[in-house]
């Protein structure tokens, strides 16, 4: 169960314990800017820190940052945290720190966000930047078990949030996929499954039958049950066997963040469809021949969807949203993230480690859309980076690699009021 209820920060140490579970891993080599609405935490913005360089270059490093953080409307300043093993023993830290910090501050005071606060932290040790009271910051800087056991990070670990190992240390495996061997009963059911449905892609009735199967296993990991390896194979199956088709991938996504309504109308539009691929009520095709697939044998009632007439009329007014228009979080205004954060947990459970082939490339790109669209642009990559090793050329994840290389940032990440947020409740 999640609260809405305010979490309360009381120290420097509460941020900080907050950021990685914000970001889901503890940074590395990273620069973590997070706006302030009042007293009240607003976006969350990671980027890897520059190489030392001239003033020039940390004032263009400053820059960037500044356009990055004015896309929070309702931001009045921002906080600092800089991630670096680099010169602490010997206190070199702060002087090291310092040029960029400078540029910073004065970059984002031109759009009147001031730097509340700044802090250094390792993997050891932390500090504040601006500190020089030795009693206060002792050299080489306080243990980072403060942060660790701060009492925000403690709620935290008490509402169900955890802190996955670094994208950088841990290449596209950061909760990407399950550890181990595929099941042999799973991929007895996907073949089985593929042999039924994959012929027939552009169904209409085949697509009804894919999002009944995807929401109905939805709905049950948003209720608090996951899919479990060996008693659900032929579910996993039948799901793997569905991201082969990349039409039916894309919708499985739209469904999830903007409704079967919008899924339906997408394909639609793209003129998916075949004659071929309508049925009565009697389950049967046009042509009088037996369905290839039957929900029920997955324990789900049947495709009882939205005929994609009644959507594309629907459409019109508004109501449903074009496959771009949710792919590059465009519409709707704010995406439903429970099920986007339950396809992401139903996505890592279907491969595992070190797969390769097109449906462990499906499985990441769409994870790495999702991280994309929640604005952590280090788990998107690391995603991204596993679906092209997985599969080399896989369209749709060079695709979001380069719209991810431009820097763009998912309008719903821009605003508080979408931006997903790990743990439910505002941070004060």
């Amino acid at each position: 169960m999640t609260s809405n209820r305010t979490l309360s920060i009381h120290q420097p140490e509460d941020i900080l314990g907050y950021i990685p579970h914000m970001l889901g891993y503890w940074p590395e080599d990273s620069l973590v800017a997070i706006t302030m609405q009042g007293k009240v935490l607003g976006a969350t913005l990671r980027v890897d820190l520059p190489r030392l360089g001239s003033r020039q270059a940390n004032k263009d490093f400053a820059d960037q940052i500044r356009s990055f953080l004015i896309a929070d409307d309702d931001a009045n300043g921002v906080v600092l945290a800089v991630y670096t093993d680099s010169g602490w023993e010997d206190g070199m830290v702060v002087r090291q720190a310092i040029p960029l910090l400078e540029a910073l501050q004065v970059s984002l005071d031109e759009v009147d966000l001031s730097v509340r606060d700044a802090w250094l932290v390792g993997s050891e040790y932390w500090r504040s930047a601006y500190c020089t009271d030795i009693e206060c910051c002792p050299v080489p800087g306080l243990s980072v078990d403060r942060i660790k056991n701060s009492r925000l990070s403690t709620e935290l670990v008490y509402r169900g949030s955890f802190i996955g190992p670094s994208p950088g240390s841990e290449p596209g495996k950061s909760r990407t996929a399950r550890p181990g061997a595929l099941d042999p009963l799973v991929l007895a059911a996907e073949s089985r499954y593929g042999k039924q449905i994959l012929g027939r892609w552009r169904s209409e009735y085949c697509l009804d039958a894919v999002l009944a199967v995807w929401r109905n296993v939805l709905k049950r990991v948003e209720a608090g049950h996951p899919l479990q390896p060996g008693a659900d194979a032929h579910i996993m199956g039948f799901l793997r066997a569905t991201l082969r088709i990349p039409a039916w991938r894309d919708a499985v996504v739209v469904m999830a963040a903007a409704g079967v309504e919008s899924a339906k109308s997408g394909a639609l539009a793209f003129g998916l469809f075949d004659d071929d691929g309508n049925y009565d009520d009697n389950d049967t095709d046009i042509n009088g021949r037996d369905t290839p697939f039957d929900p029920q044998e997955l324990g789900v009632a049947g495709p009882v969807l939205p005929a994609a007439k009644g959507s594309s009329e629907r459409n019109a007014n508004g109501d449903v949203f074009t496959y771009g228009d949710v792919l590059l979080g465009m519409q709707p205004s704010m995406p439903c993230w429970s099920a986007l954060d339950a396809l992401q947990k139903v996505l890592a459970g279907l491969c595992v480690e070190a797969e390769s082939g097109v449906v462990p490339a499906a499985a990441l790109t769409l994870q790495g859309w999702i991280a994309w669209c929640k604005g952590r642009g280090s788990i998107a990559h690391a995603c991204l980076s596993g679906a092209e090793a997985a599969q080399p050329g896989y369209r749709l994840a060079e695709l979001l690699m380069s719209l991810l290389g431009q820097g763009t940032i998912c309008p719903w990440a821009r605003s508080s009021s979408t931006a997903w947020r790990g743990v439910r409740g505002t941070v004060a």
